[in-house]
């Protein structure tokens, strides 16, 4: 049985799919505040939901990771965030302090890693826990086991699904969830724009690991790959190995805190109100006035999809 619930939220990935998810919204001063609300009502709901003991928020930094360096292309394909979306990140950073959460950036690295640090020390401090990354995207798939969960949002953030081990596996048909860093390495991630091998697609990675493992049994064998693949494989050596280091997430990560700081007790009503307030965030502030969200709690099944934007 899992005594301890912990939580650890993906900020910019919620941040930039609340954006994207959410229509313009500004104040009456006209601050723009669509993604800082789709965030802070996550936030809230799954604080309400989850009743954590901990919970932790990883941050980007602007400045370029080690991932810029090795591949100077990598993310290259994005366009540049949009300037009403830039100035709503330290407002959200902003808000979790109001908040009383935990944040934790590293410069050099990205938030991904930042999580993998963060689950590394919950894993060695914290005894029968169960850890929820709470994020956007898939990246942070690799770090899912048995009492490792993924939290991810529905397109426009009105759903949420909690993906287990055995879910992730049988969504991209592999063995165990570390197999996600290979996957990525052959088929490539358009999204990080990581390149893999050209001409392997999702269901050849698939195939291919099913049958050796991870990438390094598929080049010690590679007399043994079917010719279609091999040829490919052999072309895009440089390429699958660079892809690999890119797609892995690295934990240790020089991140130096206490467990304790990110022990979860209860909101502080009257700070976090006149925020609320200052943004105009009627609806959050009608919900946070009427209960106190860290104590009345409803059990749901983990399973279950959870309505977050109202």
């Amino acid at each position: 049985m899992n005594d301890s619930k912990i939580v650890i939220f993906d900020a910019h990935a919620l941040i930039h799919r609340a954006y994207h998810a959410l229509p313009p919204l500004t104040t009456s001063e006209g601050i723009p505040i669509n993604a800082v609300y789709g965030f802070v009502k996550i936030v809230l709901n799954i604080l309400e939901t989850m009743s954590p003991n901990y919970v932790a928020v990883a941050f980007d930094t602007r400045t370029p990771t080690f991932r810029h360096v090795d591949y100077s292309e990598y993310k290259a394909n994005r366009p540049p965030s949009p300037d009403d979306l830039k100035i709503q990140f330290p407002i959200v950073k902003q808000i979790v302090e109001d908040l009383g959460l935990s944040s934790f950036e590293v410069e050099g690295y990205e938030a991904d890693d930042v999580i993998g640090a963060l689950v590394n020390k919950f894993e060695k401090s914290v005894s029968n826990s169960e850890i929820f990354i709470v994020t956007g995207d898939f990246d942070a798939t690799q770090l899912v086991n048995d009492h490792i969960k993924i939290f991810t949002l529905g397109k426009r953030i009105e759903n949420t699904s909690i993906w287990s081990k055995k879910d992730l596996m049988e969504k991209f048909q592999l063995s165990y969830p570390k197999q996600i860093i290979d996957y990525k390495a052959l088929r490539g991630d358009p999204s990080d724009n990581i390149p893999g091998v050209k001409g392997i697609g999702e269901k050849t990675a698939s195939i291919l690991l099913k049958n050796f493992k991870n990438l390094e049994t598929i080049y010690e064998n590679i007399d043994k790959v079917e010719s279609k693949y091999r040829q490919k494989l052999v072309d895009d050596r440089t390429n699958a190995f660079l892809s690999k280091k890119l797609a892995t997430i690295i934990s240790d990560v020089p991140l130096s805190f206490k467990v304790d700081e990110c022990k979860y007790h209860s909101f502080d009503r009257e700070k976090i109100v006149p925020v609320l307030e200052k943004y105009e965030f009627r609806s959050l502030i009608k919900k946070f006035t009427r209960k106190d969200i860290s104590k009345t709690v409803q059990k749901k099944d983990e399973n279950e999809q959870l309505s977050f934007i109202e």
